[in-house]
């Protein structure tokens, strides 16, 4: 199997998928071509979210706001998984999932560039680098990396990781990570800090709020504070937009007192 990530929308994954289908019979599988634009944090969070219940695969991640440029292609192998995709970091965070899934250890993955001569297109590496790639891996399989001629490891790549919120006592302090199609606000304070206060209301950035285990324990356009599927808080609001009741987008700082 080979699956395809981008921010590409449509319909330029077609031309990723033709290429694949040239070069190999693998089965493809897109996860998502509508991650945000260029926002390589936000891609590399959803993709914790969902490669990690896939079988072994090879990944193909394109979301690469340095096409063109010098930034190298990489191939991280972490268990029995390959990943492909640009030197920016949006590889890493799902490589040590995946690592870790099958290995008990985070940092069990290798990371290695992939040499490529110059491609057809400098602004479209998805068609022109990292399918080809793909499919190459595929056919070589995962454990025979070593075997090509265009890998070579590497210790010298960006490194993305996710900022850690700041729990102390009774206040928690994080930021937005992403925002969902739902307009739920996704942050980075673990979920445990809700533990045996469902039910009860705290504050959000001075503003009380309820602790809810589900969306409708409120009326429909309520506020609530849960604990979202990923394991973290999540700011929503039944059947509403959780950013815009709660004036927070990406990146913003959320400060929990509890």
């Amino acid at each position: 199997m080979i699956t395809l990530s981008s921010d590409f929308g449509s319909p330029y994954p077609a031309a990723m998928k033709g290429v694949i289908c040239r070069a190999t019979d693998a089965r493809i599988e897109d996860i998502a071509h509508d991650f945000p634009r260029q926002d390589v944090r936000a891609a590399a969070f959803w993709l914790t979210q969902t490669l990690p219940y896939f079988p072994p695969a090879v990944h193909c991640v394109v979301v690469d706001p340095g096409v063109g440029t010098d930034r190298d292609a990489l191939v991280v192998r972490a268990g029995e998984h390959a990943l492909v995709g640009p030197d920016n970091g949006v590889l890493l965070p799902v490589a040590r999932e995946l690592a870790a899934n099958e290995t008990d250890t985070a940092d069990a993955f290798e990371v290695f560039t992939w040499a490529y001569d110059d491609p057809a297109s400098t602004t479209f590496h998805g068609r022109d680098v990292f399918a080809p790639a793909a499919a190459a891996v595929h056919d070589t399989g995962v454990d025979n990396l070593e075997a090509r001629t265009e890998t070579t490891p590497t210790d010298d790549y960006v490194d993305l990781r996710f900022p850690a919120a700041s729990v102390d006592g009774d206040d928690a302090t994080g930021e937005v990570l992403v925002v969902d199609d739902f307009g739920n606000a996704v942050t980075n304070i673990p979920g445990e800090v809700l533990a045996d206060r469902f039910g009860g209301t705290i504050e959000v950035d001075g503003r009380d709020a309820p602790v809810c285990r589900a969306y409708a324990a409120v009326d429909r356009g309520q506020r609530l504070v849960t604990v979202g599927s990923h394991g973290n808080v999540e700011l929503a609001v039944n059947r509403g937009r959780g950013d815009e009741a709660f004036g927070v987008s990406a990146g913003d700082t959320v400060a929990l007192s509890l």
